[in-house]
C-alpha cells in the first residue's frame, strides 16, 4: 500500500467531509461566538497582540487560533464559514497524520482503521465542523506526546534532544493556544509513563529540561511581549480565572464527577464501545507498540481523571481523549481483523444500546415535531414552548437517517457481529459517517432555528444602525458578534444595569428571554421610557431610546 497516494486520498475525503457548507447556521454560544468575536475585533482593531471581547482585555484564552480565525476571516470575510474553516484543516491535518502515525506503529492496514475509527465517531468527527479551540489545542498535545514517545525509541543523544526540542516546540504551541494546562496534561502524562515504566533512566534530566525550555521560549513569543507591554495583568488574570474553573461553582458547569465518563462513552460512539473491548494484552505486539499504548493509555487517563477532578465540566474538557481512546479502539478492532482477537459478545449490548437510543431519537424527532401542539401542555418550561413555536418545516422524511443508523446497527448485532465483527465495525463507522453529514446538514440548523435564531437575527438587523445592543437576564456573547459591533457602539460600562437604566446618547435594544423579562415589563409599567417592540420564538425585544436614564 502506497501511504503518500492514500495520504492524498484521505486529505481529499477530509476535505470533502468538513469544508462544504461550514456557514449553513450561525455560530452557536457561547464559544463558537466567543472565539470568532475575539478573531473580528483583531481585524477590527488591527491589535493582534492582545486578545478582546467587546474592545476590553479577554483573560481566558491567549491568540494562536484567534490568529489562524483573523486570517481566514480575512480570506473569506467575516462569518460562519471563515471562523470554522481553520478546524477543517486541522481536522484534514488530523487525519492524515494519525493515518501517517498508525501505519508506522502497526502497517497501513491500522493507519486506516484508526482513521475510519476517528472519522466516523460523533464528537471527534463533529468538532472538526465547530469553531472552537480545542481541536487545534488537542491536536499539539498528541503531537507533544507523540514525539516524545518517539524519543524513548532512540539511544543516541543527538536524536533524544532532536525529540525533546519537537516535543516542547508543540506544546509550547499548546500553550500559545489554551494556555499552561498544555505543560501539565504532557507533563503528567511523561510522569505516568515514566511510572508505568519502571526504569528511571527512560528520560535523562537534559532531555526534560530541552523539553521545558523549548516549551517556554515557544510560548514567550506572545505572553514575554504582552508582559513587557502591558505588565503581567493578563498572566494574573488568566491564572485567576484557570483556579476559579477549577475550584468554583459559580461558573454555571459544574457536573457530577462521572460526567466525562458518560460524554466520553455517549458522545465518541462506536469508538467508545470498543474501546472499553481494548484493554487485552496482545502478546504479538512488538515492545514498541506495546510502548505506545502505554502512552495513550496514560494520556487518556490523565486528561480523564484531571478534568473529573476539576469543579467545571465541560464537554469539550475531554476531548483530549479522542486520540488514546480512537487508538486504542482502532487496535481493538485490527486484532480481531488478524484474528489474534475475539469480539467480546458483551459489547453488543452496548452497541445496541447506544446506537438503538441514538438511531431511535433521530427517527423520532422529526415525527414528533410534527405533534408539537399535543406535546406542548406537557412541557413546564415556559421558554422551550415558546421555542416551538419557531416556523420550521420538517418533512418527515428526515426521519430516514434514523431508520438507517438503526437498521446498521441490528444488522450488526444479529448478522455482523456473528459472521465478521470487523466488516460489521466498518459499517457502522461508515453509518455513523453518513448520519453526521445529514445531521449537521438538515437537522441542525432546523434545531437551530428553534433555539438561538431569533435572538440573533434581531441583532444583525441592527448592524448599520447607530445604537446599543445588549442581552438582559442571560449572558450572550452573539451581541457582539452578530450586530459587528464598533468600539463607538460598545458603551464604557457594559453591566445589564447600565443597559436598563444608564444615561445613553443612542437608543439601546434589549434582548431577554420570556421567562427572564420581568424586570422590562415591570420598567415599561413604572412609566420608564422602555418599551416592548416584539417577541419571536421565545425572546422579547425591548427598546430604549436615546437621552433617557439615570
Amino acid at each position: 500500500m502506497n501511504t503518500r497516494i492514500v495520504s492524498w486520498l484521505i486529505a481529499i475525503a477530509a476535505a470533502i467531509l468538513f469544508i462544504p457548507f461550514l456557514g449553513v447556521v450561525h455560530l452557536f454560544d457561547w464559544d463558537e461566538i466567543n472565539f470568532a468575536e475575539s478573531a473580528r475585533e483583531m481585524l477590527v482593531t488591527q491589535d493582534f497582540a492582545r486578545v478582546q471581547i467587546d474592545f476590553k482585555p479577554f483573560w481566558e484564552k491567549p491568540p494562536l487560533f484567534f490568529w489562524l480565525q483573523a486570517a481566514s476571516m480575512q480570506v473569506f470575510g467575516v462569518n460562519e464559514f471563515a471562523a470554522r474553516f481553520p478546524n477543517a484543516i486541522i481536522g484534514i491535518i488530523t487525519l492524515v497524520l494519525i493515518f501517517n502515525i498508525g501505519s508506522k506503529v502497526y502497517n497501513p492496514r491500522f493507519g486506516l482503521w484508526w482513521t475510519l475509527v476517528y472519522a466516523g465517531s460523533l464528537l471527534p468527527h463533529f468538532y472538526f465542523k465547530s469553531g472552537i479551540i480545542d481541536p487545534l489545542f488537542n491536536l499539539f498535545i498528541f503531537l507533544g506526546v507523540y514525539q516524545m514517545y518517539l524519543l524513548t525509541l532512540h539511544k543516541q543523544n543527538k536524536q533524544r534532544r532532536r525529540k525533546a526540542m519537537w516535543a516542547g516546540l508543540f506544546i509550547g504551541l499548546g500553550i500559545l493556544t489554551k494556555g499552561p494546562v498544555a505543560l501539565l496534561l504532557s507533563g503528567l502524562t511523561v510522569l505516568v509513563f515514566w511510572l508505568l515504566s519502571r526504569k528511571w533512566k527512560t528520560f535523562r534530566i537534559v532531555e526534560l529540561l530541552i523539553f521545558g525550555l523549548v516549551s517556554f521560549v515557544i510560548s514567550s513569543v506572545w505572553y514575554l511581549p504582552e508582559t513587557i507591554n502591558n505588565g503581567i495583568g493578563f498572566i494574573t488574570k488568566f491564572i485567576e480565572y484557570q483556579l476559579d474553573l477549577a475550584s468554583s461553582t459559580s461558573t454555571g458547569h459544574e457536573q457530577p464527577i462521572f460526567y466525562h465518563p458518560v460524554v466520553l462513552l455517549l458522545g465518541c460512539f462506536p469508538a467508545s464501545v470498543y474501546f472499553l473491548g481494548s484493554f487485552k494484552r496482545n502478546s504479538k505486539d512488538t515492545a514498541e507498540q506495546r510502548r505506545f499504548k502505554t502512552w495513550m493509555k496514560a494520556l487518556f487517563w490523565v486528561v480523564l481523571i484531571v478534568f473529573s477532578l476539576i469543579t467545571t465540566k465541560i464537554m469539550h474538557y475531554s476531548s483530549m481523549c479522542y486520540f488514546p481512546l480512537t487508538f486504542m479502539a482502532a487496535t481493538y478492532l485490527f486484532h480481531i481483523q488478524e484474528k489474534q482477537f475475539r469480539f467480546a459478545k458483551l459489547l453488543n449490548i452496548l452497541i445496541g444500546l447506544i446506537g438503538g437510543l441514538i438511531a431511535l431519537l433521530l427517527a423520532a424527532l422529526p415525527i414528533a415535531i410534527q405533534y408539537k401542539d399535543q406535546l406542548t401542555p406537557y412541557i413546564k418550561d415556559k421558554f422551550a414552548v415558546a421555542n416551538l413555536e419557531a416556523a420550521v418545516h420538517w418533512s418527515g422524511f428526515e426521519s430516514i437517517i434514523g431508520f438507517f443508523l438503526l437498521g446498521i446497527v441490528l444488522t450488526t448485532l444479529i448478522y455482523w457481529n456473528r459472521k465478521n465483527p470487523a466488516l460489521g465495525a466498518q459499517a457502522l463507522f461508515l453509518s455513523v459517517l453518513v448520519t453526521l453529514q445529514v445531521l449537521f446538514y438538515v437537522f441542525i440548523p432546523k434545531i437551530e432555528r428553534y433555539t438561538q435564531a431569533a435572538a440573533i437575527e434581531f441583532m444583525e438587523s441592527k448592524q448599520k444602525e447607530d445604537c446599543y445592543v445588549g442581552t438582559v437576564g442571560y449572558k450572550s456573547y452573539a451581541q457582539y458578534f452578530y450586530t459587528a459591533r464598533t468600539p463607538d457602539k460598545s458603551p464604557k460600562n457594559n453591566s445589564e444595569e447600565w443597559f436598563l437604566t444608564g444615561k445613553t446618547t443612542k437608543p439601546v435594544y434589549l434582548v431577554t428571554r420570556i421567562d427572564r423579562s420581568q424586570r422590562l415589563d415591570s420598567l415599561q409599567k413604572a412609566g420608564f421610557p422602555i418599551k416592548k417592540i416584539g417577541a419571536k420564538n421565545g425572546f422579547v425585544f425591548f427598546k430604549r431610546a436615546a437621552n433617557t436614564g439615570k
